[in-house]
């Protein structure tokens, strides 16, 4: 017997193509941080740093959500990306696409966005399932 989709997730094809998108955001960001001349190392060494925004999991989960979703989404990448573009700074671009490369990459695999009412509770779906 198959669970209902979590409410508030997308399911079907937009499910797919929001993969798919991450996808694309994960190789862009590989293509972003090879212009950037830094040392090849640096993408993997990096790649999983934005995951010490699971911290506020430790107090609970509504504040775990909240401080996740915050390292894993768009503007704060962004941002640390305009700065580096500002300040002429390969090597902050270059952790900028790295970030976004984090981000991609979770959504390629199904991570998305967190509900307060459980890590496993994404906007891409039930981690559970």
């Amino acid at each position: 017997m198959s669970k209902a989709p979590l409410i508030g997730s997308v399911i079907g094809g937009p499910k797919t193509v929001l993969r798919m998108e991450g996808a694309v955001l994960f190789a862009a960001s590989i293509w972003a941080f090879s212009t950037q001349g830094q040392a090849w190392w640096l993408y993997p060494a990096l790649l999983l740093v934005p995951d010490i925004f699971m911290i506020g999991y430790l107090r609970n989960t509504r504040l775990g959500a909240i401080i996740y979703n915050l390292g894993h989404s768009y503007p704060a990448a962004a941002a640390l990306l305009a700065i580096g573009l500002i300040a002429s700074a390969p090597v902050v671009i270059a952790i900028g696409a790295i970030w976004f490369g984090h981000i991609g990459w979770d959504r390629m695999l199904g991570y998305g966005l967190k509900y307060a009412t459980s890590f496993k509770h994404t906007h891409l779906g039930d981690l559970e399932k």
